[in-house]
């Protein structure tokens, strides 16, 4: 329930319900209109209960739970209107979760920046039999983002945002660079999909002689 809201008038004031016995006087009216104060704020809530679920309209302080509700975690340091934003556009997000344009919006979304998704993945056609296979068969995912200050945007929390919004099995890199020519910032989360296997070491065998 919302809190007590100074000067909000009740649509429904108590003392107009009495019996008129009780229309003029001023103890019983007293009494009721410090009730109305109260029960104001909750009027006021039913009365506007569509604005509340409208990521758009809700209050700040209710942003929260709505995003709780659609299962997204909102970052306080973000301007009010992109933590609406992700809000009202996460259930088209889960919809396009593991795809291309899923993972850019996303992407875009968290960090206010331009992205660039490229995957080992083509499509093609040919008039001849026996050209040459688009892509490369290995898996692989880069994920690049220019936005104005690459040093404002985490590293640690877009490699969660990635790793939940692409394919498990894809390997990924993340860049993030800058509109005005600032260095950027790289980050591999997953070892590429030709990379060599890396072998454990193995003990020496044991040396008879000193046995």
């Amino acid at each position: 329930m919302r809190g007590m809201v100074t000067g909000l008038v009740s649509p429904h004031p108590l003392g107009a319900a009495l019996p008129a016995l009780y229309q003029e006087d001023a103890f019983a009216q007293r009494l009721t209109g410090a009730l109305d104060e109260v029960l104001a704020p909750v009027f006021a809530s039913l009365d506007g209960l569509a604005s509340y679920l409208d990521p758009a309209l809700a209050p700040d302080d209710f942003l929260e739970w709505l995003a709780g509700w659609v299962g997204v975690t909102l970052d306080e340091t973000w301007p009010i209107e992109r933590r609406r934003q992700l809000v009202a556009d996460a259930a088209q997000l889960y919809r396009s979760r593991g795809t291309v344009p899923g993972l850019a919006a996303q992407v875009a979304i968290y960090t206010g920046g331009e992205v660039l998704v490229e995957d080992n993945g083509a499509a093609a056609w040919s008039a001849k039999a026996g050209g040459t296979v688009p892509g490369t068969a290995g898996p692989r995912l880069r994920v690049r983002v220019t936005v104005d200050d690459p040093n404002a945007v985490s590293l640690a929390r877009l490699e969660a945002v990635v790793a939940t919004a692409k394919p498990a099995h894809v390997p990924h890199t993340i860049e993030v660079v800058g509109r005005t020519g600032r260095s950027g910032r790289a980050a591999r989360a997953d070892p590429p999909a030709d990379a060599p296997a890396v072998e454990p070491p193995t003990a020496d065998p044991p040396d008879p002689a000193a046995s």
